[in-house]
């Protein structure tokens, strides 16, 4: 017999008929011979209903404690009533509040972060045969504050619960198959993955995949808990998480493309070529509470420098008017900026063992008169920042040119 954490998400809960689903799910796992922990987040768009509520007050940064009480709530509904339906089907349950159980957090609301948590009481449950069905996203801070996660942080619960409790595997079922090779809505011939690394799963968060939140997979690979991504909806085998695989077979080349279409490239052109340039520029953006993706810099023959680096689109405007000011500081010729960009990545820990794959990826958007205006490269991933209307055909390009519709052999 082995633990299994299960958790659901909010499109998997968003109705009683739906939660008469996840119940028989829980049901059926543990008729296979499983104990079940299970970790749920709000019902379909509730969270975003109770914070548009606290919008309409207004937010101040000393109402942040009262956000996190609202916002809780939201889990709490689900808790109870799942753990209502399971008990009108004949199964034990117990809902709990990430305070009941005693999940610790700093205090740092609506992003706070998990320091320890306490599973004496699951541990109980379990024993006695028990469903635990724990409000995901919340905890509570060495003051008894309610805190929460920030969005996403259900699925950061579950393995950080599966982690305290050894389980055998953290199961977080969404809306999808598991994980594709590419979004299925741009490429019909996406493939949805068996297998994937940690380092894979975490490089593919990062970069645009909604799947899973980047947060829970650090958890898991630091902590070395199997994820597997399910759909509520199918009974297909979705994709598992783990270690690199120790077999002895050759890992795909590439496993997926991510992207993301919220980027935005600025440009601050004829910079002198000097020590402490670059602070100059980016301590202001800094300061500004904008974060910096890919950075490019060259070097002209005259000395002078063209600093280009990347935000988040809905940082555009900000960045470009706090780079103005910054330009006539430190004597720049000028400030551009275009906020049409995409970014598209390549993403195989096969790229370690294999070269050739920059240089083959270059070639496919050649062919197909894709202009690339900015690249970085790690290990197991190659970024390129493309013009926004390509990316489609890119995706499409990249998709067949490394043959991800096909099965690894």
């Amino acid at each position: 017999m082995a633990l299994i954490v299960q958790k659901f998400g909010g499109t998997s809960v968003a109705s009683v008929p739906h939660l008469e689903n996840v119940a028989r799910r829980i049901m059926n796992t543990r008729a296979a011979g499983h104990d079940v922990v299970v970790v749920v987040s709000a019902m379909g768009h509730e969270t975003d209903r109770l914070d548009d509520l606290a919008q309409q007050i207004g937010v101040s940064s000393e109402m942040h404690r009262e956000v996190d009480v609202l916002l809780s709530t939201g889990e709490q509904v689900t808790t109870a009533l799942l753990s209502m339906v399971l008990m009108k089907h004949g199964c034990a349950a117990k809902s709990y509040t990430g305070s009941q159980i005693r999940i610790l957090t700093d205090s740092s609301h609506t992003k706070a972060r998990i320091q320890k948590i306490e599973c004496e009481w699951l541990r109980e449950d379990i024993k006695a045969g028990t469903v635990a069905v724990v409000a995901g996203f919340q905890g509570v801070d060495l003051g008894r504050n309610i805190t929460t996660l920030g969005r996403g942080g259900s699925d950061t619960t579950a393995v950080a619960l599966a982690a305290a409790l050894g389980a055998r595997e953290c199961q977080i079922y969404t809306d999808v198959d598991g994980v594709y090779t590419t979004d299925p809505r741009v490429v019909d011939s996406a493939r949805c993955l068996e297998r994937l690394t940690f380092e894979e799963m975490l490089e593919l968060a990062s970069l645009g995949s909604r799947v899973l939140h980047t947060r829970a997979v650090e958890f898991a690979s630091k902590y070395k808990v199997p994820i597997r991504v399910l759909s509520s909806f199918s009974d297909a085998p979705g994709t598992l998480i783990t270690n690199e695989d120790s077999s002895g077979m050759e890992q795909p080349i590439i496993s997926g493309i991510a992207f993301t279409r919220d980027e935005a490239k600025l440009t601050v052109l004829g910079v002198k070529d000097v020590p402490g340039i670059a602070s100059r520029i980016l301590g202001p953006i800094s300061e500004a509470n904008i974060e910096v993706d890919m950075i490019v810099q060259n070097v002209a023959a005259d000395n002078s420098t063209d600093f280009t680096f990347t935000v988040q689109r809905t940082d555009y405007d900000q960045a470009l008017a706090v780079l103005r000011d910054v330009a006539s500081k430190i004597e720049a010729r000028e400030v551009s900026g275009d906020n049409k960009i995409a970014k598209l990545s390549l993403v195989g820990v096969g790229m370690r063992s294999h070269a050739g794959v920059a240089a083959r990826m270059f070639k496919i958007m050649s062919d197909e008169s894709i202009n690339i205006q900015m690249i970085s490269t790690s290990e197991i991933k190659i970024s390129v920042v493309i013009d926004e209307k390509y990316l489609e055909l890119a995706v499409r390009a990249l998709h067949a040119g490394f043959d991800l519709a096909e099965e690894p052999v």
